[in-house]
């Protein structure tokens, strides 16, 4: 039981604390912690295992798998080239995901002791410890049962054939998306869009939390009005 006031002790399992917070929570989360080291999440050795995953862990296991979906709409029956339209068509809709997930999901207000442990478990982590390198990608065990999901949303809506590519590509666009995000993090662009990305997404962190949720892309933030403004427009009003 915690009062007003609690504070989290960084030296033990934070996950079961941060509930404590209650309305403080939100701040406590958005006020980030620079260092590289990953934080105990469980007491649990083996639930701490499972919290932590690499970045090449990602291709590694899913693009195997997107490459499977997308040759069995073509073994299936599909022409080539629409194989190739659907599978691009799956990655272009992970990046409409990837904005709605993180704008609607990833930042949702909570301030109830459920409520809090759930947002620091999927995102608030995070932001709290942006530079933690381990906790940077989405664990396989994790992704694998959202992509469950997708699977049966694509077997209700499309053919076998079709859907597999479209699962496929979008899978593709979700590798893409973890990698990228992690290299934003960790990485040094030299090219021009990198850098541009680069800076949009720290800008996300450590200026305006409530603006810029793409990651691969600005095309969405762009769309629905939530790219977040330079500091040159902001000094000239």
């Amino acid at each position: 039981m915690a009062g007003k006031g609690f504070i989290v002790d960084l030296n033990k399992p934070l996950v079961f604390q941060v509930g404590h917070l209650g309305e403080a929570y939100q701040e406590w989360v958005h006020t980030p912690i620079l260092t590289e080291e990953s934080p105990q999440f469980f007491e649990s050795g083996f639930a701490e295992f499972l919290s932590r995953t690499t970045w090449w862990v990602v291709p590694v296991v899913w693009m195997p798998v997107a490459f499977y979906f997308i040759g069995m709409s073509y073994t299936m029956g599909l022409t080539l080239p629409l194989v190739a339209m659907l599978s691009v068509s799956g990655a272009f809709v992970w990046t409409f995901l990837e904005y709605c997930i993180h704008r609607f999901l990833f930042h949702i207000v909570t301030k109830s002791y459920w409520g809090n442990t759930f947002h620091y478990l999927i995102h608030g982590f995070h932001h709290k410890h942006p530079m933690d390198g381990l906790r940077l990608v989405i664990p396989p065990l994790e992704a694998a049962i959202v992509l469950g999901m997708f699977w049966y949303l694509c077997r209700l809506l499309f053919t076998l054939s079709m859907g597999s590519a479209l699962l496929g590509g979008g899978l593709s666009g979700y590798v893409m998306y973890d990698t990228t995000h992690y290299y934003l993090h960790h990485g040094h662009p030299t090219s021009k869009i990198l850098k541009s990305l680069k800076k949009y997404h720290m800008n996300h962190h450590f200026r305006i939390q409530n603006k810029g949720f793409g990651v691969t892309t600005t095309l969405w933030d762009r769309v629905f009005e939530t790219l977040p403004k330079t500091k040159s427009a902001e000094e000239s009003k």
